[in-house]
């Protein structure tokens, strides 16, 4: 399953297809929003690069609970929308899971900016569109952007920047059915200087990608991370 933009998928991607055949599978590519498919005539759904969900949330939520009753849809709605805004992260808190420090701003609401370098985004979003990072020199862009996103309908976070993004990057862990599969380490995409980020096709900024092992207890906070979503998944990423 992907979007319009991605109608050819990625290299990488490319390559499921003939070992699904091999598998006596017969793939197809669908764009999720695309009437002409006929849902009713596939046995699964797995999403894959559905990049533009974040742009209508309530559409995309509304497609995925229309294949309940006529084909069986990987991950379920009850983990896509658990996993689709990241209010999540206040469950993981509550969870005794470590998460950035994380302030939710709804229209009207007051707020107070860190008084570090911090980042301005969406709960709703995908490669990071619409987010931000401001030096506390930068109180009035920061304030404009954070108008922009509620224009747009949706709640801000506002989060102090980890340095150790830069220097470390983030960590990036896979899931399948329950086990471990792999990871990668993906590089810092927020510059101070350059807010006007280059995004793959309008929908997510290219990123930097190598493989990676995950330190025990990098793999101890993905469980744990993963212990608190809803139940039933086929694949999950945990990002550190």
């Amino acid at each position: 399953m992907t979007c319009a933009a991605y109608a050819e998928l990625d290299v990488d991607d490319r390559d499921l297809i003939p070992a699904l055949r091999a598998q006596g599978v017969a793939p197809r590519i669908a764009i999720w929003n695309d009437p002409q498919v006929p849902w009713h005539q596939c046995d699964y759904v797995i999403l894959r690069s559905t990049w533009d969900y974040s742009q209508d949330l309530q559409a995309f939520l509304a497609w995925a609970g229309s294949l309940q009753g006529v084909t069986t849809l990987a991950n379920s709605l009850e983990i896509i929308e658990w996993s689709a805004d990241k209010h999540y992260l206040g469950d993981l808190a509550s969870a005794g899971v470590p998460v950035v420090d994380t302030q939710f701003i709804e229209p009207g609401d007051r707020y107070a900016l860190p008084s570090r370098q911090f980042v301005v985004k969406p709960t709703v979003s995908a490669g990071s569109r619409n987010t931000y990072r401001f030096s506390p020199d930068r109180i009035a862009e920061a304030a404009l952007s954070i108008n922009d996103i509620h224009a747009l309908g949706k709640t801000v976070m506002i989060q102090p920047y980890l340095e150790s993004v830069d220097t470390s990057a983030e960590t990036a862990m896979v899931f399948f059915d329950g086990s471990f599969s792999h990871a990668a380490r993906k590089g810092a995409l927020l510059g101070l200087d350059d807010q006007d980020h280059n995004y793959e096709n309008g929908l997510f900024i290219r990123e930097h990608v190598t493989a990676r092992e995950p330190r025990p207890d990098q793999l101890e906070v993905a469980r744990a991370a993963l212990g608190c979503a809803p139940s039933g998944w086929l694949y999950a990423r945990v990002d550190l």
